[in-house]
Order: C-alpha cells, then sequence, then structure tokens
C-alpha cells in the first residue's frame, strides 16, 4: 500500500511538473557549434549543427534569458572561457552572459496570464535568431527574428571579434543607454532596428519590440542560424 501510495504521489507531481511547465525548444541551424545557454533555468548545453536542447521551465519564471555562445573551450570540469556570451567561465551558467550576445528573453504567466517576450539586441549581437510560438494565436503572439547579416554589416566603431557591440557598451552615456530617464532612437540603434525591425534596438523600444501568449496555450522554441 505504502509502494502505491508513494506511486501515486509521484504521478501526480509529474503531472503537475508537466502541466504547469512551459517547454523551450532550442536548436542551432548555424554551421558550427553553439553553446547555448539559458537562465535561471537551464544552464547551458554544448550543441553541434542540428542538435537541440528542450528546456522545460515552470511558469511565473520571469527575466530569463537564452543565448548563444560561440568559440568556447571548456575542460571535463565545464570551466572555460568562450569568445562571445562567456557567462563567468563556466559551461553551466547561472549569470547573465558577457556581451556581445542576441538574446531570446521572456517571463511566463504574468499580467493578464500572458507570456512576454522578446529579442534583444541591447546586449549586442552576435548569432542570428528566431524565436517563435508553436502555437501563434495572431496579434502579439507570432514568430519573430532577428537573421540579418549583422556581423558583416557592422560598423567599424561597433565591431568586435565574433560580433557587433551595442552604442552603449561602445559609448555609455544616457543617450545610448537609458540609465537616468526617458530616451529615444539614435542613428546607431537605428543601424540595428532596420535590419531587424522585430528586436529591442536599444533599453526603451518596448512599443515594437515585446511581443505576448497567452500562457496556458503555446511553448516556444529558439533557432540559431535559421
Amino acid at each position: 500500500m505504502g509502494y502505491l501510495r508513494s506511486s501515486f504521489v509521484f504521478f501526480l507531481l509529474s503531472f503537475v511538473t508537466y502541466t504547469y511547465a512551459t517547454s523551450f525548444e532550442v536548436r542551432n541551424n548555424c554551421p558550427y557549434t553553439v553553446w547555448a545557454a539559458s537562465t535561471p533555468i537551464g544552464g547551458g548545453r554544448r550543441l553541434d549543427q542540428g542538435q537541440t536542447w528542450v528546456i522545460d521551465t515552470p511558469r511565473g519564471t520571469k527575466m530569463a534569458r537564452i543565448w548563444g555562445r560561440t568559440n568556447c573551450n571548456f575542460d571535463g570540469a565545464g570551466r572555460g572561457s568562450c569568445q562571445t556570451g562567456d557567462c563567468g567561465g563556466v559551461l553551466q551558467c547561472t549569470g547573465w552572459g558577457k556581451p556581445p550576445n542576441t538574446l531570446a528573453e521572456y517571463a511566463l504567466n504574468q499580467f493578464n496570464n500572458l507570456d512576454f517576450w522578446d529579442i534583444s539586441l541591447v546586449d549586442e549581437f552576435n548569432i542570428p535568431m528566431t524565436f517563435t510560438p508553436t502555437n501563434p494565436s495572431g496579434g502579439k503572439c507570432h514568430s519573430i527574428q532577428c537573421t540579418a547579416n549583422i556581423n558583416g554589416e557592422c560598423p567599424g566603431q561597433l565591431k568586435v571579434p565574433g560580433g557587433c557591440n551595442n552604442p552603449c557598451t561602445t559609448f555609455g552615456g544616457q543617450q545610448h543607454c537609458c540609465t537616468q530617464g526617458p530616451c529615444g532612437p539614435t542613428d546607431w540603434s537605428r543601424f540595428f532596428k532596420q535590419r531587424c525591425p522585430d528586436a529591442y534596438s536599444y533599453p526603451q523600444d518596448d512599443a515594437t519590440s515585446t511581443f505576448t501568449c497567452p500562457s496556458d496555450s503555446t511553448n516556444y522554441r529558439v533557432v540559431f542560424c535559421p
């Protein structure tokens, strides 16, 4: 009887976990290895071309992000470094990555039971990306992308090894970083917005860059080099 009760409780816990988790499928289509990172859920995973990683994320998770790291070298203990997106020299990220890194950001089951999500270039750009709800429902719940050749077209003042820096990182100041009140787009941020109109190009680029889906009706897919 105790065994049956334990099995039943385990089943219920598994059911609850499944029911109240949102799945993120991360896929690498790049012709090179990407070390995917995910915080606060997931950590990190090496993805060779064509490989996927599924992250089950509890609803209510917020301030979350998924990104790709490039040109990494880790030892058997998971310590090393990456040219872009490095998160403190470890494979299993617990903090945010070092720019430049293209970000998929999200907060699940927030206001009005909606998921809020976006692609952000505020931490610059290193890898082309799509971010897609698996059950799009129209309106602001549809696939978004940043697939332009930003690394190849990056202005010389923003260009860094492996990526393209954001003007806040390069120049600093309120005009670019928006840390002391309202701010607007600049010629530098427009470089990113013109090429990736779905993505955040500066910190207060909310109106055209934040997307929502009903929290109980979809999972998501992030693809590097779609």
